[in-house]
Order: structure tokens, then C-alpha cells, then sequence
């Protein structure tokens, strides 16, 4: 099946109420975060959580981080973004560099990019042979298993938008001084690439999609949209994990505002 034409960008939400549960989700966000950090409840430590970003280019990745993260004390979650690997980075695994930025119990991370280039950039523009991206797959998926069963939340998204909304970012970068620096000759490239990048994001969804870390593909034409739908679903995966071990989310102590319903 082919996802990203199934994905609806003619959906908008409105000023008022994309505010209202974009508010109404990162107060969930963060006191599910100080429940992951054992500061709250019953105050064991949590399981990771990392939500991983990929997408097109300005298609909204750092929007939608930027508003995850918003409430939350910087000391306590991680940002990371990656770009192509170093010379160093060359020699080893492609996974090897990703995982000293991978959160430890009690911790979050955000990937800004992630190993998913080996099947995407990588793949489509020749850095990596066949053999390789191939290969992939199922070593990527092994690695987010292993992962998981050590106890991580892992939260993939998928930032779709169209080819038209696409150009109309680039142009408006591309008009603004302030903002033309987030504009490349590679962005103009890869949007040249866009059939072939559509063919390998639809093997990765279909080859890496998998019960432990599923990929939620959100329509991104809209950005109020986008950034809500971003912050309500890391908030229901981390309550049904939270949910499944046991955790009482009706308790007043976890959520404080019960007591005032």
C-alpha cells in the first residue's frame, strides 16, 4: 500500500483550537515527563523515550520540535541533529554514531534526522551500495528491537508534505534574509529527486514499520496541525507504556488536574 498518498493534506485546524490542544498537550507532555524522570507519583524511574524525525525538506521537523520540547527543562531531554557522517564516522557501522545520543533510563531524546539516512539520502543519492541499503532494513529494525525490549519508548514520524507546499517554503525562505540560510543547493537537488525519494520512503515505511516502533506518517501542509498531532501522539505512546507497566494515570498525584474535575 502506498502511504503517503492515503495521507489527507487538505486537513486544517483552526488558530483557536489548534492552541487550545496544542496547550492541552504539552501539560499532559510534561507531567508525563516528570513521571519518566521519577519526579512525580510513586517516583521510580521511567522508561526512555525517543521520537525520531524524519521527513521532507521544510516540511516542519523543526517546528514540531520545537514545540515537543517547549515545556520541558532543557537539562533533562536532548536534542540531536545529524547530517552526513564524518570520515571517522566512515569506518564504522552506520549505526555505531547514533548510539551515544540514545537516552538511558529516565531520559528523552529527539532525533532530528537518524539512521533512517542509510535507506533514504543515502540510498537514493549513491552513498551506499545496494548491498548495503539493502542490508539495512532488517538491521535497523533489529536495532530499534533490541531497543525496545530493553525498555525504550520509541516514537517515529514521518513529516509529509506536498510538492506544491513544498516550493511555496523554499520561495519563502528563499525571500527572507533571516531565513535563506535554511535553503540549499541539496534541498533544491533532492526536491529535483522527489519521484525517486518517494520510492525509498515507501520501502522504509513498509520494510521498518513494526509493533515496537511504528511509523505515524503526519500530514504536514498544515502546520498547526502538524505540531498537534506530533505532541498527542508521543503522549499516548508513553501512556499506553505507562499504562501497560502498571502505572495509575487516574491517580491525582500523577495528573493533579483530576482533582479539580
Amino acid at each position: 500500500m502506498n502511504r503517503l498518498s492515503q495521507v489527507d493534506l487538505s486537513r486544517k485546524l483552526a488558530k483557536k483550537e489548534a492552541a487550545e490542544r496544542l496547550d492541552a498537550a504539552l501539560e499532559r507532555l510534561l507531567r508525563l515527563r516528570l513521571i519518566l524522570g521519577g519526579q512525580v507519583a510513586d517516583k521510580r524511574i521511567g522508561p526512555p523515550l525517543c521520537v525520531v524525525f524524519e521527513g521532507w525538506d521544510a516540511s516542519g521537523k523543526g517546528g514540531a520540535i520545537k514545540r515537543l520540547v517547549r515545556p520541558l527543562d532543557p537539562r533533562h531531554v536532548r536534542v540531536a541533529q545529524f547530517a552526513a557522517p564524518t570520515y571517522d564516522e566512515k569506518r564504522h557501522h552506520f549505526l555505531w554514531r547514533f548510539w551515544p545520543v540514545l537516552p538511558g533510563w529516565g531520559g528523552m531524546a529527539v532525533l532530528d534526522r537518524s539512521w533512517y539516512g542509510r535507506v533514504l539520502v543515502e540510498r537514493v543519492e549513491g552513498f551506499a551500495t545496494e548491498e548495503q541499503w539493502s542490508r539495512a532494513y532488517g538491521e535497523i529494525v533489529e536495532f530499534e528491537r533490541t531497543l525496545a525490549a530493553e525498555g525504550m519508548i520509541m516514537v517515529k514520524f514521518w513529516m509529509h508534505v506536498s510538492e506544491e507546499e513544498q516550493l511555496r517554503r523554499f520561495q519563502d525562505r528563499a525571500d527572507d534574509p533571516l531565513r535563506a540560510w535554511k535553503l540549499t543547493d541539496e534541498d533544491w537537488r533532492n526536491r529535483d529527486r522527489r519521484p525517486q525519494y518517494e520510492t525509498a520512503v515507501e520501502d522504509m515505511l513498509a520494510r521498518t514499520d513494526h509493533p515496537k516502533a511504528p511509523w505515524h506518517v503526519v500530514a504536514g501542509d498544515d502546520k498547526r496541525l502538524a505540531r498537534v498531532t506530533v505532541v498527542e501522539t508521543v503522549c499516548a505512546a508513553v501512556e499506553a507504556e505507562l499504562g501497560a507497566r502498571g502505572y495509575d494515570l487516574d491517580d491525582p498525584a500523577v495528573d493533579p488536574a483530576r482533582t479539580r474535575r
